[in-house]
């Protein structure tokens, strides 16, 4: 791959399935290392995400970049769960359905998608499963809830979406590919972490804001939780922790950790910052580091953020994160200290071209690589 498809890949995480698949890894990626495995769970159409929600057991969804979500029960696959591929503008650059989330599986019915429109914009909606078929989607119970205008960029989406240990909506946004500068705004919401209550409506609007989000009855727009971010295409939560793979420009990649209270307001440094380095404009008086960066070198061009592994039965990896790059399919760990990670290592797994890694109910932790998706298994 020449140096400058790297650079390319290097500005937006989702140049990506099968095209890149083919230039960067081998196709049969190691899947056995030092007692740890990769065990295929299935092959799916460009999977872009695979989730089990918490309270379904034996639950797991898979997401695929055209519009449509598979489920399977059991292992076994059980259908399509959700198509909305009318409504999905795909597959322009990075444009897609990125991710699901569920509210509480045993008390609500809802869940949420994140996707590109028609039109390049940013979009996040409500649905509601069958009452009679918890396995399949009301497709008609559609309820728009965001839509972030995005459409001169096909590039630096985010695209996760996480139901919080407090009962919110986060949602995952990419500074839009025009330079960082909407990353620092309080006035963007791109380049953000955002936080919504869908559950609670307040006004003629169709989500309520949390009352102690940093900015209510502050200036800046009420959505925002933390800000400074490039492209965050995957965060995750442990515990009462936030966790964040967000994308660099030119030299680092990065992973940012903050305590969940500590997070609200926080400023991770882009565009002031590329890493822990200086990229534009001045040095902040006070923005959060990351706890890890690493380089382009080698053939890395971009990180896919994982989890904190809490699955029992993983052993050494239990209580380390689990994170890759797109470029190399290299999985590698780290212990996640906030004051700066320790011990990062390669796992010595694999897995072609890496776009994402999930979580079940009982703490499985999934890989997303090429047109398949893995467990973690020993």
């Amino acid at each position: 791959m020449s140096r400058a498809r790297l650079a390319a890949l290097a500005g937006g995480v989702l140049a990506l399935t099968a095209g890149l698949a083919a230039t960067s890894v081998a196709d049969d990626p190691p899947r056995r290392a030092g007692g740890l495995g990769l065990s295929v769970v299935g092959s799916f159409d460009q999977p872009m995400y695979v989730h089990g929600p918490r309270g379904a057991r034996r639950i797991l969804f898979v997401v695929e970049r055209e519009g449509t979500v598979k489920v399977l029960k059991n292992g076994r696959p059980r259908g399509t769960f959700l198509d909305i591929r009318g409504l999905v503008g795909c597959c322009e650059s990075e444009r897609g359905l990125f991710s699901i989330a569920f509210a509480p599986w045993r008390k609500s019915r809802r869940f949420y998608v994140f996707f590109t429109d028609n039109q390049g914009d940013l979009r996040i909606a409500e649905f509601k499963r069958n009452k009679g078929n918890p396995l399949r989607a009301g497709e008609r119970s559609r309820r728009d809830l965001l839509d972030i205008r995005h459409r001169s960029a096909a590039n630096h989406n985010g695209g996760q979406l996480q139901w919080g240990p407090d009962n919110k909506l986060y949602i995952a946004t990419g500074d839009g590919g025009t330079g960082g500068g909407p990353a620092q705004s309080k006035r963007s919401l791109l380049g953000k972490i955002l936080r919504i209550n869908p559950l609670r409506r307040k006004g003629p609007g169709p989500y309520s804001i949390p009352r102690d989000n940093p900015f209510v009855g502050r200036r800046g727009k009420n959505e925002i939780f933390s800000r400074g971010l490039r492209n965050p295409w995957r965060f995750s939560f442990d515990r009462r922790k936030i966790l964040i793979g967000d994308v660099g420009q030119s030299s680092f990649e990065e992973v940012d950790a903050e305590r969940l209270r500590k997070a609200r307001g926080a400023n991770f440094g882009w565009h002031n910052y590329e890493g822990d380095s200086l990229f534009e404009g001045p040095a902040l008086r006070k923005h959060d580091r990351p706890i890890h960066t690493y380089t382009h070198g080698s053939g890395r061009c971009a990180i896919t953020g994982g989890y904190v592994v809490r699955d029992k039965d993983l052993g050494g990896l239990r209580g380390k994160y689990v994170y890759g790059d797109l470029c190399t399919g290299q999985i590698r760990r780290l212990t996640p200290k906030l004051g700066g990670a320790r011990n990062d290592g390669a796992t010595g797994l694999s897995g072609g071209s890496l776009v994402s890694f999930g979580e079940d109910a009982r703490k499985n932790v999934y890989v997303v690589a090429g047109g398949t998706v893995y467990r973690f298994t020993r």
